[in-house]
Order: C-alpha cells, then structure tokens, then sequence
C-alpha cells in the first residue's frame, strides 16, 4: 500500500460517487422515505423508523453475510453487533492499520439527509415527491455506501503519512494537539486539484451524448448534475470528514505502543531523513 495506489482508489471513487448522484438526481426529494413512519410495517419490526434507514439496514445486513464488513476499507452505518456473521469464510487481509473504532457514517448519514438530498433532487417544476420511494433509497444507499468508503480511506493515507515521519506526529499525538495533526496531513494545493478534477469529471458525465455530439461542445450542453454542488459537496463535507477520520485516527495512533516502541519509531524517522 502507498499513496499512489491510494490515489488511484480515490480516483475510481470520485466517478462512482458522480454517477450515483445523477441516479438519485433524477428523482425527487421524496423526504417522506427519511422520516419516522407507520406507513410501512416492517419498519417497527426491524427497529428502524424511517423507510430509507430500513432499506439502508436491510442491504447492509446481506453485505455483511458475504463478509463486505470484514474488509478494512467497508464501514456499515448499521451497528456491527446488529449485523449477520458472513456465510463465507474469511479472508486474510494484511494487517496494515493500527487497531481502532473510528466510525463517522452517523454524522456522514445526517449530513446527507439534510444537506445534500434536498439540493441534489431540486429541479424547476419537479414535485417535492414522485412516489419514487424504492428507486430513490435504493441510490441513496449505494452513494451513502461509496461516500463512507472515500471517507473512511482517509486511515490509510494518514497510516502511510506518519510511517513515513513519526516524529512530525509523536509529539502531538502525547499533546493531543488535533489543530497540528489537521495541519500536517493536509496539503492544499491537492485539494484544490481535487476540485477542479471533480468539476472537470461531472460536467464530463453528466452530459446527454448522442451520434451528433462533438466533443468540444459538451460542456455547453444541459448537465444531469450540477457540477458546482459536486465541488461544494466535497469541499464542505467529503474533505472535512475525511480529515477528522485522518486526526482522529492519529490522535488514538499510539494507543498500546510502548515507550520503548515510540522511541524505535522516532528512530525510523531519523533514517529516513537521512
């Protein structure tokens, strides 16, 4: 693992979370699927009060049963003790995180009821509901799925940046200094690229191509998605997220290491200042 591989798996996610979002963007808000309901019985009995969190739990309860939850880059929004055992045996995945239980899809979850499926679906002369409901949860837990991915990839980028120079990290590790730790891991001038690739991408994908088009016109024509909310969305919240999982994962980075081990990692650092 290394960050050019990571890259690469962040890159293929940033076109799977665009083309979700023109899925789900051709429906309507539908808010009633987010809202605590009696209209559906089996919700009650699943102990979920609104028709999305049920499809959400009921996709990640037959992921779990064929082991998505055992890969370290899968975190399910559905507690892991709700969860199935897999019916497949295990895989052996290196062991390359340092042990932890960050998890932040809750506030990844709320975040997109709130503030992004309402922005998402708006369209002049569109109703609030077109009693899409299963199609519109459906893609609403496919982008949930890829989005909590990318975010939690952040452990892998921040594992690789303090391998590389534990001693920048130590230090404020010990002094839980999140503010440091934020500003070590993140490189702005990446980010922005980011954005500009993110706005390049949904004005690419969200064009109607047909046997006419050239392709110098296509960024005139009428986008499915909105190519400026796609950067706002990451900007405000993907990026955000992905560095509060980065710090917090730090922040518990030395947990179980002894002194005697801090000091073999300060070690390292030093060799490959070299």
């Amino acid at each position: 693992m290394d960050l050019g591989t990571i890259r690469r798996i962040l890159m293929r996610l940033e076109d799977t979370v665009i083309f979700l979002m023109i899925e789900r963007a051709q429906f309507s808000h539908n808010p009633v699927i987010y809202e605590s309901t009696n209209t559906f019985a089996e919700l009650e009995k699943d102990r979920e009060s609104s028709f999305m969190g049920w499809m959400l739990r009921q996709t990640e309860i037959t992921h779990a049963k064929v082991r998505r939850y055992e890969s370290p880059d899968e975190y399910p929004f559905t507690p892991r003790s709700d969860l199935p055992a897999a019916i497949l045996p295990p895989l052996d995945y290196p062991k390359f995180l340092h042990p932890n239980k960050i998890n932040i899809n809750d506030e990844l979850k709320e975040i997109y009821i709130k503030n992004i499926v309402p922005v998402l679906t708006k369209r002049d002369g569109r109703p609030l509901d077109d009693s899409n409901y299963g199609s519109s949860a459906t893609r609403d837990v496919e982008i949930l799925q890829a989005v909590s991915r990318r975010i939690h990839y952040g452990k892998f980028v921040a594992e690789l940046k303090f391998r590389d120079h534990p001693s920048d990290f130590i230090t404020h590790i010990r002094d839980k200094n999140s503010e440091e730790l934020a500003k070590l891991i993140t490189i702005a001038k990446v980010e922005e690229a980011l954005l500009q690739r993110l706005e390049k991408k949904a004005l690419a994908y969200g064009q109607d191509v047909d046997e006419s088009s050239q392709l110098n016109d296509l960024q005139k024509g009428k986008c499915k998605l909105d190519a400026a909310f796609v950067v706002s969305m990451y900007r405000d919240y993907v990026i955000p997220l992905t560095r509060k999982v980065e710090v917090e994962y730090l922040l518990n980075r030395l947990e179980g290491i002894s002194g005697t081990d801090i000091n073999g990692l300060l070690k390292i650092n030093k060799e490959n200042q070299k």
